[in-house]
């Protein structure tokens, strides 16, 4: 109910330009790593921005740092693994007891073993406003 279906995903191939192009083109802060429609691992902008200047220097002209930066990392060396997921079944209270007992902010939401969906802190937030 208040998952996002349509998920912004990466591939271990793809490298971490790529990435922070994909998390400020829209405007998310994680993202699923597949191979095909199985779930591998998760890269999140905080994961970025361990390695980058970016949001320091606040230089958007200036990106040559970050990138020599990302040359030397790939995807499958940031990607967080073990990645705890949740079925589309669950309850959101199960989803929200979930998140507010772990370290992270999303959890991809995975059905017979495929990524069907992305549950955020965010989408928690937005759907206990509507309750209002």
């Amino acid at each position: 109910m208040i998952m996002t279906e349509d998920v912004i995903t990466l591939k271990k191939t793809d490298n971490l330009e790529t990435a922070e192009q994909l998390f400020k083109r829209h405007k998310i802060r994680h993202i699923p790593v597949v191979r095909g429609d199985v779930i591998i691992g998760m890269l999140s902008y905080t994961d970025l921005l361990r390695l980058s200047f970016a949001d320091i220097t606040n230089d958007d002209d200036d990106n040559s740092t970050d990138v020599m930066v990302y040359n030397m990392f790939t995807i499958e060396q940031v990607m967080k693994r073990n990645v705890v997921s949740v079925s589309s079944s669950k309850s959101i209270k199960e989803v929200a007891e979930i998140l507010a007992s772990k370290e992270f902010h999303a959890l991809p939401v995975v059905d017979n073993n495929l990524l069907s969906g992305i549950v955020t802190t965010t989408d928690l937030i937005k759907y206990l406003i509507k309750q209002f």
